[in-house]
């Protein structure tokens, strides 16, 4: 982990050997991260309080609905996730998009895009190149 990342207790994850953080992250207090399936935060990404981010789901078929489903979670540079936004697995989102408090984001976000509401969806773009 880079000496640049600021990370305010309490931090919960399961492993930690699948975070993967960039320059400058700021992760603030409070959040989950389950991370058997990866999560990577570029550079300059700022994490609000309470931000949970998994990497793990459940398969559909109620005959298999115990086994575990990994996709990994990618979020790009210059990313602000709100307070309390929950991201579930296989999202990516994209350089200098900003995630508002509370969404819960289930599919990508495109980059320079403001996100909000659940499920979380397009509501404008940022004006900035990232």
């Amino acid at each position: 982990m880079p000496e640049s990342v600021t990370l305010f207790p309490p931090f919960h994850c399961e492993f930690g050997k699948n975070l993967t953080f960039g320059e400058d992250v700021f992760v603030n207090m409070g959040c989950r991260f389950q991370d058997a399936g990866g999560i990577t935060l570029g550079d300059g990404t700022l994490v609000g309080h309470g931000t949970t981010i998994v990497t793990l789901n459940h398969a559909v078929d109620p005959a298999r609905r115990a086994d575990m489903v990994a996709a990994p979670v990618v979020i790009g540079r210059e990313v602000w996730l709100g307070a309390a936004v929950t991201v579930v697995p296989g999202v990516t989102i994209g350089d200098g998009a900003i995630v508002g408090a509370g969404a819960v984001v289930t599919k990508d976000v495109p980059a320079n895009s403001v996100v909000a509401g659940v499920a979380a969806r397009v509501v404008r773009t940022t004006g900035f190149d990232a």
